[in-house]
């Protein structure tokens, strides 16, 4: 039995991993999916503080409260610049990462930085509410610009998304524990389109050869859960 703990991308919650989870809960594993502060039933904690130290922050006290060790941290889109930073403050409780079509930040990225053209276009779309910068908010970014195009889950989906604080997409990641957290393994899961976008050489050779790609929408854990699944499945396996 391994431990996963399940971190969502920008707009998402938890609550996206439902269908991973459960495959993965009845495979025997122990499957944490919070939602970050700010977003989905966390949304009562947005506050203009809400950044990417924030984010970093909450994974990393889950962790020290559940009191979980070697854990397969799963990082999916914007979750991926919170996993490497939570691989870096707490590395001693992670023993695995996994990049789910994720960013892949250096030290001193912000996901700004790592994904331009696109995430300046969610600011260009983005509002102020409250005194507080939000992106991502679902009457303009929908599960069909996340590649849904179940019926289903789109009507699902729509109902859950919420805006993302724009400070978690503009803070720079800070790592003070960077040859530690490199140290640990990862893998990568990512859909095909992404690829040409993404330096294949240098992940195959950090990953020793576990990348994985499916040709399916950005939100892959609804699109192919049964897929991720197995692939997550592989890497508990590793740790066997």
């Amino acid at each position: 039995m391994a431990t996963f703990v399940l971190v969502h991308g920008g707009g998402h919650g938890g609550w996206c991993y439902q269908l991973v989870a459960r495959l993965l809960r009845a495979g025997g594993h122990e499957v944490y999916a919070p939602s970050l502060s700010g977003l989905a039933d966390r949304a009562h904690l947005l506050s203009k503080d809400v950044d990417l130290n924030t984010h970093i922050t909450d994974v990393v006290q889950l962790l020290k409260y559940e009191d979980l060790t070697d854990a397969i941290v799963v990082g999916h889109s914007y979750g991926g610049m919170v996993i490497t930073g939570v691989a870096d403050r707490a590395a001693e409780r992670v023993g695995h990462r996994v990049y789910l079509d994720a960013a892949y930040p250096r030290n001193g990225q912000s996901l700004l930085d790592h994904a331009g053209p696109m995430i300046s276009k969610a600011r260009e779309a983005g509002r102020i509410v409250g005194g507080i910068e939000l992106v991502l908010f679902p009457d303009q970014f929908g599960p069909e610009f996340y590649g849904v195009t179940n019926p289903v889950q789109i009507a699902w989906a729509a109902a859950r998304l919420s805006p993302q604080p724009w400070k978690c997409f503009e803070q720079k990641l800070v790592l003070s524990n960077e040859s530690a957290m490199r140290a640990i393994p990862e893998s990568h899961i990512i859909c095909t389109v992404t690829k040409p976008g993404r330096d294949m050489d240098a992940l195959m050779a950090s990953s020793q050869g576990r990348v994985w790609d499916i040709d399916t929408g950005h939100d892959l854990m609804l699109t192919e859960p049964d897929w991720v699944a197995d692939k997550l499945n592989r890497v508990a396996n590793l740790k066997a």
